[in-house]
């Protein structure tokens, strides 16, 4: 079985390193890059292919639906998650109209998360 490549982009270092921990403890998910910022998602992605991207919300350089709505352009292929700390209005049309593939609170539960990551890879929404 292929390992699901996934790329997150988080500017907490504390939860991107806690989410690649997480995403990493499972045999079927690869962390293929850990960014820090949106603007180096589409180039990096361009490099490493990810099958999923963990995209933050409000990410430095470019947030998280200008850089889902990018990476979707650039690599159609890859499906995009956005995670989001915050409670925002009307986040559901924003998230469909970048082309990702759902939305997640980060008060999920890491089982929660990797099992829309799994869903997300698997084309579903």
């Amino acid at each position: 079985m292929t390992a699901i490549r996934v790329l997150v982009a988080e500017d907490s270092q504390v939860y991107r390193h806690t989410l690649v921990a997480v995403l990493e403890l499972e045999d079927d998910l690869q962390v293929v890059a850990a960014l820090a910022s949106g603007d180096r998602i589409v180039p990096v992605a361009r490099v490493l292919a990810p099958d999923v991207a963990v995209l933050d919300l409000d990410l430095p350089g470019v947030d998280g639906l200008a850089a889902a709505a990018a990476l979707r352009a650039a690599l159609p292929a890859c499906r995009v998650l956005i995670l989001t700390g915050l409670a925002v209005a009307g986040i559901e049309p924003r998230v469909r109209a970048c082309g990702a593939a759902g939305y997640l609170s980060k008060a999920a539960s890491a089982a929660d998360i990797v099992a829309v990551v799994r869903r997300i890879a698997g084309g579903r929404a």
